[in-house]
């Protein structure tokens, strides 16, 4: 394949790595996932497939997650992996790319440099900077360059990002590493405390998207679930049944819901008046647990919904960065930041 593009946008998550060229659309998505041998340090396989040996590997082999909530935990890792996925989309590419990836509203300087020095040291030519709520909100064609306020509220694997957005800026914003790892954490606490039975994160996983759910169900769903049994030892099967799962969830989505109160008592009257006449916009892959955007509109009185491909819009957002690139410094935090800082 014959790839011509420059620029990337890079959804860099905790969970998935989704990466969008320019002209191009969205040409890889993968867990953000690496696993190498740690005798010699070679790399074994990235993404979907080193995601299917967690839990799995032999002594000698080790899969793991380089990033966490949301911010890169292992350096080291987090550039190998990135350089293994930017050599399957730029097979043939001569000139190295610009790119624009994607961070947590609140992450530190520190944080920062680690993303730019990964993604330099990854191939890239020149690195910018933008926070995930703002290009989830490009991405859910969101009009943010209008004088009235929208929120935004991005649910990803390691951080909760909620946003107020106004004349192409972030107003008010929050991030909390409370997100769809958590939901996974707790369903495995909960099968363990309600079932004596020991589940891996991959399994509760699959419980959250099939039964989970964080606002009561009109029709009750039950799912069968394989285990070990921490009595015996041995493997047992068990049914959880949605309305379980919601009460193993509760904690964690309250404290994203405290998140969105938390952001709306700090917005300017104004733009809450916008707020509850254009309501509030969900993206990120939490934001498809049943009913979230029921238990947020029912917690406000604000009307929510959840974008269209809620998923990817954060890569869509960084893709409409793309030919603004020649417009931003390099290592730009945001788009919204250079233009106050251009209005100063």
């Amino acid at each position: 394949m014959l790839f011509f593009s420059r620029d990337l946008g890079i959804d860099l998550g905790t969970s998935n790595v989704l990466i969008y060229a320019a002209g191009r659309g969205i040409v890889l998505r993968e867990p953000s996932v690496i696993a190498l041998d740690k005798n010699s340090g070679k790399v074994l396989q990235v993404g979907a497939a080193a995601r299917s040996m967690l839990g799995r590997t032999p002594g000698n082999v080790v899969a793991v997650h380089p990033l966490q909530d949301g911010v890169i935990s292992d350096y080291e890792l987090t550039a190998r992996m990135l350089t293994e996925m930017l050599r399957r989309v730029l097979r043939h590419a001569i000139v190295k790319p610009r790119m624009i990836v994607t961070v947590p509203s609140g992450i530190t300087e520190v944080e920062e440099r680690a993303v730019i020095q990964a993604a330099m040291e990854a191939g890239a030519r020149r690195v910018y900077l933008i926070e995930a709520p703002l290009a989830a909100a490009l991405g859910a064609q969101l009009d943010i360059t209008a004088p009235e306020g929208r929120m935004v509220v991005d649910i990803g694997g390691g951080t909760t990002d909620v946003a107020v957005i106004s004349l192409g800026g972030i107003v008010e914003s929050t991030s909390i590493k409370v997100a769809g790892d958590k939901f996974d954490e707790a369903i495995v606490k909960y099968v363990r405390r309600k079932h004596n039975a020991l589940i891996g994160d991959r399994t509760a996983e699959e419980i959250k998207r099939t039964v989970g759910c964080v606002y009561p169900r009109s029709e009750e769903a039950i799912m069968e679930v394989r285990g070990r049994c921490l009595m015996t030892g041995l493997p047992r099967t068990f049914t959880v049944s949605s309305s379980e799962i919601l009460d193993a969830l509760e904690e964690v989505s309250s404290a994203i819901v405290e998140a969105v109160h938390w952001v709306l008592e700090r917005t300017p009257p104004e733009l809450t008046g916008d707020i509850s006449a254009n309501g509030i916009t969900m993206t990120g892959g939490g934001s498809l647990i049943w009913g979230f955007d029921k238990l947020i509109a029912s917690k406000t009185g604000i009307p929510t919904r959840v974008a269209d491909e809620a998923v990817s819009c954060v890569a869509y957002g960084t893709g409409n960065c793309l030919e603004n690139l020649s417009k931003m410094q390099d290592g730009t935090m945001n788009l919204s930041r250079q233009r106050q800082m251009k209005a100063r």
